[in-house]
């Protein structure tokens, strides 16, 4: 993983996703990713069947196998840890948008309603913005929203989906070469959801989670990133 030759435009994928694998609120958590799965999604990449990330879009087009190889088995190698804490509130931190694309707590202070959203802020808010992978993030959910969760999760919400448990694991850390989605971020969540919903994200696992995902609403996307976040990875 330790790529970053500015002729090639590869950078080391620990800028982003840290030496850990537990990425940030705008990257994957890709720690413990099965070699074929991360290999495969370097492949969609690649013939442009995921199309959002600009960094990842421009690397797809020139990063070599080994180079995807070498990564995927070092992220392979890396146990997955608890990285996000959710909370379910009313009432949250007012925050804001700041340099490199980072939500933080707004620097004035107060208090703002929660709303029908997910807010991911760090812990640690100097040592998040230096990429140091010592501290993770908060992410601020609606009340009810991690138990509508479970409910989809788990049962499918009565036919609007297929419970998760059938790919990732019953305790969704895994299951062969279906990734795991405990622990995750859940704005990243919501975007692949969303992305696979609406077509942006296509190639051959997409179309497997298509139908999954087709009539879920906006509500249920958040719900479930919610409660698959709050589970231990």
């Amino acid at each position: 993983m330790q790529f970053g030759n500015k002729d090639t435009q590869v950078r080391g994928c620990g800028a982003c996703h840290l030496p850990t694998g537990t990425g940030h609120d705008e990257s994957a958590y890709v720690a413990g990713l099965p070699v074929r799965y991360f290999t495969q999604q370097m492949a969609d990449w690649k013939k442009g069947d995921r199309k959002y990330g600009g960094t990842m879009v421009a690397m797809a087009k020139v990063i070599t196998d080994a180079e995807i190889k070498a990564s995927a088995e070092y992220f392979a190698s890396v146990k997955p840890r608890p990285w996000i804490k959710v909370v379910e509130a009313d009432t949250i931190p007012k925050s804001y948008i700041a340099q490199g694309n980072k939500r933080l707590t707004h620097p004035a202070g107060g208090m703002e309603p929660m709303g029908n959203r997910i807010i991911e802020i760090p812990v640690d808010e100097e040592t998040v913005l230096y990429r140091d992978p010592s501290s993770g993030f908060i992410a601020y959910v609606p009340k009810g929203s991690i138990a509508k969760g479970e409910a989809l999760v788990k049962t499918g919400g009565g036919g609007k989906t297929t419970p998760c448990g059938a790919c990732h694991g019953i305790n969704l850390k895994g299951l062969a070469d279906w990734p795991g989605i405990a622990g995750r971020h859940p704005n990243y969540i919501v975007r692949q959801l969303w992305n696979t919903q609406n077509g942006d994200r296509a190639g051959n696992s997409a179309a497997l989670m298509k139908q999954v995902v087709d009539k879920l609403t906006n509500d249920d996307m958040l719900a479930i990133a919610a409660y698959v976040a709050s589970q231990t990875p």
